[in-house]
């Protein structure tokens, strides 16, 4: 059915992309679920996009859309249905080595560090070696999503780089929202779940059995960029104005998430009409740990670590090969 919905969407996106060229003055944007997309949220609620257009004498008409999972966010901006999309630094590697040369798609901006964790509710697992043919771990997309990627280094870690897809058969692609609920409320198959928050943090409160197997900073070695923003160097070449009004409405929207995280975290309640917990939300943003900044960071490792076992056919010689070059972003990582 997920997939039915997601083939779906991408279809509907893909009659309005075959529609005449639009002149500068307009933004596709795809995002998927979490508060790692609250950069986005902020920007949408307060029309920061549309105020940093009219700065430059721009109207700009902002669209925006929602998918699950790197591969239908890469499949909808390579068809040309959407714009600019976020998701995973997992997504955002393997179609800039696809496109490498061609469309040269190239991140626009990180979105904030977040931790991800790999969450289980089966009390026998407590490192990644415990999972066996009877679990199965959710995330976004299998062997395309940072999450997935995240859990391949990982696997390297343990058993060896030529094993780095030992761990592969146990995943299964799902929403966050689908997945989040499975181990929630236990009793199916789904006993982990490789998520974000506010997924992650609602497992671990409602589900007595819920711990955490793996934190995403410990196999990167720090914090890192969890989310980012991506597009293809002809929009970006084609729509100087409209790209530089939405990385300084990225920019403006960090420093309010920062500086009001109770209010940022209304905001995302206000424009998901998500259901959770509006404490436990703060305690999220609050997290020493949860760093909005859309300078990227700490990306090169998994780039480096996707090269060295086969996944990247180009090598990056630094982060820079895959990011857009702009002053917004600064000194990334």
């Amino acid at each position: 059915m997920v997939k039915t919905k997601v083939a779906a969407a991408i279809a509907a996106l893909a009659l309005i992309a075959a529609a005449p060229a639009q002149a500068e003055g307009r933004i596709r944007i795809a995002e998927q679920f979490g508060v790692t997309y609250l950069l986005l949220n902020i920007a949408q609620d307060q029309k920061l996009i549309e105020k940093h257009g009219k700065q430059q004498g721009l109207d700009i008409k902002v669209e925006f859309t929602q998918l699950s999972g790197g591969s239908a966010a890469n499949d909808a901006l390579l068809s040309g249905a959407v714009d600019v999309v976020g998701a995973g630094v997992g997504p955002l590697l393997t179609i800039w080595d696809r496109t490498n040369g061609k469309q040269n798609v190239r991140g626009v901006a990180s979105l904030g560090n977040f931790p991800y964790y790999l969450v289980s509710n089966n009390p026998k697992v407590k490192t990644v070696a415990d999972f066996t043919e009877k679990d199965r771990i959710g995330l976004p997309a299998v062997t395309v999503s940072v999450q997935a990627r995240i859990l391949q280094m990982a696997a390297a870690r343990q058993w060896g780089d030529k094993e780095f897809t030992r761990l592969d058969k146990f995943t299964q692609t799902l929403p966050h929202p689908d997945a989040a609920a499975a181990v929630i409320a236990g009793g199916t198959e789904i006993s982990g779940h490789f998520g974000s928050s506010p997924f992650q943090e609602q497992e671990l409160a409602q589900n007595p059995n819920a711990r955490i197997v793996l934190n995403s900073y410990d196999v990167l070695g720090g914090p890192s960029s969890s989310t980012v923003l991506y597009a293809t160097e002809k929009y970006r070449n084609e729509n100087p104005k409209t790209y530089r009004a939405f990385t300084s409405a990225l920019a403006e929207a960090a420093k309010f998430a920062t500086a009001n995280p109770e209010a940022a975290a209304d905001t995302y309640l206000r424009v998901t009409k998500s259901n959770v917990d509006r404490g436990l939300l703060v305690k999220i943003l609050k997290n020493p740990q949860v760093q909005f900044k859309i300078a990227p960071q700490n990306t090169y490792t998994l780039a480096a670590f996707l090269h060295r076992v086969g996944v990247l056919k180009n090598q990056p010689n630094s982060w820079r090969d895959y990011w857009f070059d702009d002053p917004a972003i600064g000194q990334g990582g």
